[in-house]
């Protein structure tokens, strides 16, 4: 059985196996198939955890879709199973922009699980031709990028402000950067300075982004644990990794106006400096994530 190009840029996860064999194979979900090359194009993990305990047949569902392969094995594989990290997100993106160059930055963000902007910002790096055209390959058989130095920047800004612990060889390797490159950016974004040097601004052209939207304020207690019922059946948000998680998120840390009055009294006084610093840090995150959101979709609606 043939594979196409898996997104994963670290290959199976030998760990992630190792839990698959131990489910009972007829509650796995069926290999996915692509029926026009016959490649498996979701199932990887699946099948050699199969193999793992000595089986040798397999469920299969046939996918008729006329997509390229390796554009569907990404949408498989964002919408469950074992999360794509945002370097591989970041770089089948990119292979996308080089194989449909004619889509759109919200159809390939879509693909991809990332934001427009992201996408907007890899395109910004690539010539449109091929993927990675920014770099060239040496004799050495390793790629380096020339040129376009401050549009990788800028692109590996972004991603390191999205995944701050983001290793530093993916950073590079997304942005068409070098990895000296990636760590000065890295260094400039944890100082909140620019990621371009100014010596490096004056032929690169940034696009005015709109101020940050300011978070929404927060509902009563009737309306958020409405909208939370709401989400909890949503079978995109149940039926998914990143769903359940966020789902379980939200019931451990959404406080009724009781249980905060309740806390807040019965906490000992000796810790309650440090759960009041870290309700901050709590909060602090749910807020950059509600900006996040917001900027995301605003994105979206300007594509």
């Amino acid at each position: 059985m043939s594979f196409t190009d898996s997104p994963r840029l670290d290959g199976e996860d030998d760990d992630h196996v190792r839990a698959l064999a131990e489910i009972d194979e007829d509650l796995l979900p069926p290999v996915v198939v692509h029926r026009a090359t016959m490649r498996v194009i979701d199932g990887r993990h699946r099948l050699r955890a199969l193999r793992l305990r000595g089986l040798d047949t397999v469920r299969v569902r046939f996918d008729d879709g006329g997509e390229d392969p390796f554009v569907l094995a990404v949408q498989h594989n964002i919408e469950h199973g074992l999360p794509l990290s945002l370097a591989d997100r970041t770089a089948a993106a990119t292979r996308i922009l080089g194989s449909h160059p004619h889509w759109s930055d919200r159809k390939i963000a879509s693909v991809a699980g990332l934001s427009a902007g992201t996408v907007r910002a890899i395109r910004a790096c690539s010539t449109g031709d091929v993927a990675q055209s920014n770099t060239r390959l040496g004799r050495d058989g390793r790629r380096r990028p020339v040129g376009r130095s401050a549009e990788g920047r800028v692109l590996a800004g972004q991603l390191l402000r999205e995944n701050p612990d983001m290793p530093l060889r993916q950073v590079a390797a997304a942005a068409g950067i070098s990895p000296s490159t990636a760590l000065d950016v890295r260094d400039r974004v944890r100082d909140g300075r620019d990621p371009v040097p100014a010596k490096l601004r004056n032929g690169h052209r940034q696009k005015r982004k709109r101020p940050a939207p300011e978070a929404s304020a927060p509902q009563s207690d009737l309306n958020w644990e409405s909208e939370l019922n709401r989400l909890r059946v949503d079978p995109s948000l149940r039926y998914t990794d990143t769903g359940r998680v966020l789902l379980r998120l939200l019931d451990a840390r959404l406080l009724s106006t009781n249980e905060r009055a309740l806390l807040a009294t019965n906490i000992p006084s000796h810790c309650s400096a440090t759960v009041a610093n870290l309700a901050r840090v709590v909060g602090a995150a749910w807020q950059q994530l509600a900006l996040d959101l917001e900027q995301r979709n605003q994105s979206w609606d300007e594509t």
